[in-house]
């Protein structure tokens, strides 16, 4: 990687020294093009190369962290987090509401008021149908 960066850097110095024929433009483009290509390749490939050398350290290493929890028997800490019982949320740092949740919960609270006001209705005209069925008898 070292030396295709290195030879990159002497190659182009060195054709700018050289001054070229002049004519091969095109030809210019194509090898800029070509040589854009390899380094895209190469910085990819070394990227692979580190993501591939970083997995392996970090599956060594949980394995080095499950020896010692398998030799002094300890639990992971997914597992006793999943364990504690929840505490009560505190209030000041509980999830704010929106504007439209506070608008569904304003409509909720209208809906609610407006069936216990037509329950507290329904239930006076069912007593005044019974007041008014006993006191009028039919003959």
């Amino acid at each position: 990687m070292a030396a295709f960066i290195a030879k990159q850097m002497v190659g182009n110095q060195l054709s700018a020294v050289k001054g070229g024929d002049g004519g091969g433009d095109g030809d210019d483009k194509e090898k800029a093009e070509e040589e854009e290509r390899e380094r895209q390749e190469a910085i990819r490939e070394a990227e692979e190369r580190r993501k591939e050398k970083h997995r392996k350290m970090e599956e060594e290493r949980e394995k080095m962290r499950q020896d010692i929890r398998d030799k002094y028997n300890i639990k992971k800490k997914e597992e006793i987090v999943e364990a504690m019982p929840q505490e009560e949320p505190n209030p000041l740092m509980r999830k704010k509401k929106t504007p439209e949740e506070l608008a569904a919960e304003a409509e909720q609270e209208e809906l609610d008021d407006f069936t216990k006001l037509k329950n507290q209705i329904e239930t006076q005209v069912n007593e005044l149908k019974t007041q008014i069925e006993g006191k009028c008898v039919m003959q």
